[in-house]
């Protein structure tokens, strides 16, 4: 493994998605290295599913390095409503800007996949070689697909034009800053805002969608955007790399917790006619062990109440819906 300190190997860094909840994370660890330039576009300023603009993005930053953060993403109920835009936009953002990176000589472009590339029945721990040994979970199939074809290309491209390009797998992140919005969040914000509201009004219960018998994996997020940092710094290898916690814990027992931690002591009442997503998700995180010497820092139930204690902090100036459309993703 190379060594990776208080120096970062590119100044000028082109962070897709840099504004977005984990990009916010990696801009602020990148700033924190001497002499680094981080250009943060704006997606009012570069549509990035037009490839023009994908062009005119390379050709104002002039990266030495792209990280590709910038996605279209949500949980299960999102998905299922639009999966067409889910698969399209993914797929030309992605694909267009590594071109545009790759015809412009930029050194290293960094891919971030996502764990719901996986097949649906993945044995766990999932490990990087389980990668094409199925179709991923229905639910989330075209935006999994999508990221996957990064895959394919930076591998094609390293192969045929000599593109260092990388691709990192996390699993499911949450932490600080997360989106809270009642139609696409992901299973953590969605329970958290789900049980404040039902506390604060005093509710007798709270529905969640599915059985609660499915597995995730989380990472806190500023340890997600440290394993993209020393990634982007070190790690070289065309071979997909997971990143994550290495534990699961089921969504009941997830739920369980959230509300132990938010005050709520109400029924959870599950809505098994509501799909589960994916049976079990754990990440092997041997890989990014050996090769980046990363290993997650923030316990769950530390991380959750950060997470609480931002959304409590904030929730006045969030969305105001009361009708969740998905605690399960």
């Amino acid at each position: 493994m190379k060594n990776f300190d208080s120096t970062f190997p590119y100044r000028r860094v082109l962070v897709s998605g840099g504004a977005g909840f984990l990009g916010r994370s990696v801009v602020e660890r990148l700033r924190s290295f001497p002499d680094v330039d981080v250009t943060v576009p704006r997606s009012r300023d570069y549509d990035l599913i037009q490839r023009e603009n994908c062009r005119r993005l390379i050709e104002d930053a002039r990266p030495d390095l792209v990280i590709h953060l910038a996605a279209l993403v949500g949980g299960i109920g999102a998905n299922q409503k639009s999966p067409g835009r889910f698969f399209y936009d993914n797929l030309m953002m992605g694909a267009q800007l590594m071109e545009e990176a790759r015809l412009r000589g930029v050194k290293k472009f960094v891919a971030l996949g996502t764990v719901c590339a996986y097949p649906k029945n993945t044995p766990t721990p999932f490990r990087e070689t389980d990668l094409w040994n199925g179709y991923p979970e229905e639910t989330n199939a075209p935006y999994g697909l999508a990221k996957k074809m990064l895959l394919v290309q930076a591998q094609s491209y390293r192969r045929q034009y000599g593109l260092n390009a990388i691709f990192l797998l996390p699993c499911n992140l949450y932490g600080p800053g997360d989106n809270f919005d009642p139609q696409t969040s992901h299973v953590i914000p969605a329970l958290i805002r789900k049980f404040v509201q039902a506390r604060d009004s005093g509710a007798a219960a709270v529905e969640a969608w599915g059985t609660g018998k499915a597995s995730r994996e989380f990472l806190y997020v500023s340890d997600c955007a440290d394993a993209i940092t020393r990634a982007s710094a070190i790690y070289d290898d065309g071979e997909p790399m997971n990143i994550g916690s290495g534990r699961e814990i089921t969504i009941a027992e997830l739920a369980s917790m959230i509300a132990r931690l938010v005050g709520f002591t109400g029924q959870i009442r599950w809505q098994a006619d509501k799909p589960d997503g994916q049976p079990r998700r754990q990440l092997d995180v041997t890989r990014a062990r050996e090769k980046l010497g990363f290993q997650a820092q923030v316990p769950l139930e530390e991380g959750l109440r950060h997470t609480i204690e931002w959304y409590e902090k904030n929730v006045n100036a969030l969305p105001l819906e009361q009708n969740l459309a998905n605690v399960s993703g």
